[in-house]
């Protein structure tokens, strides 16, 4: 199965130029990379995919739930991020969504869940570890 090119890098400046709408939007895609979610769903989604060209059908779950969360409430809404693509690159057609969609059976749902429980392990194991490595502040009492 062919993996999709890589997001573009994203640099910060105060420049004003290059401004995107959505930016937030793509710290979710940069998390989900980072937390191994996006190669679990990929991993899940892999036996579901009869043809080797094509979107890689983890990346289109997930710029479905990012477009969710960025506000979409219909598969045609996945546009706002595909308008974008100096921001979230190449990202699958409406119709190409639809058919992840119509893909995704009972055993592929249980992937799906466990991909996600992996991510979430990794998510909290990453907090606790970072947690413990700051430095604390002495909490405060409440005065008597």
């Amino acid at each position: 199965m062919k993996r999709n090119a890589a997001r573009p890098n994203v640099v910060v400046t105060t420049s004003g130029q290059g401004v995107v709408a959505h930016a937030g939007a793509r710290l979710l895609c940069d998390l989900a990379d980072a937390m191994g979610l996006t190669d679990a769903l990929s991993a899940a989604m892999a036996s579901t995919k009869r043809r080797q060209r094509g979107h890689d059908r983890g990346q289109v779950l997930l710029d479905l739930a990012v477009a969710i969360a960025d506000g979409a409430t219909t598969f045609s809404d996945l546009r706002v991020l595909g308008d974008q693509p100096e921001l979230f690159g190449d990202v699958a057609s409406v119709s190409t969504a639809w058919r992840t969609a119509e893909a995704t059976d009972t055993s592929a749902l249980a992937r799906i869940a466990e991909a996600r429980a992996q991510a979430r392990a990794r998510a909290w194991s990453t907090a606790t570890a970072t947690r413990s490595s700051s430095p604390t502040t002495p909490r405060r009492t409440p005065a008597s």
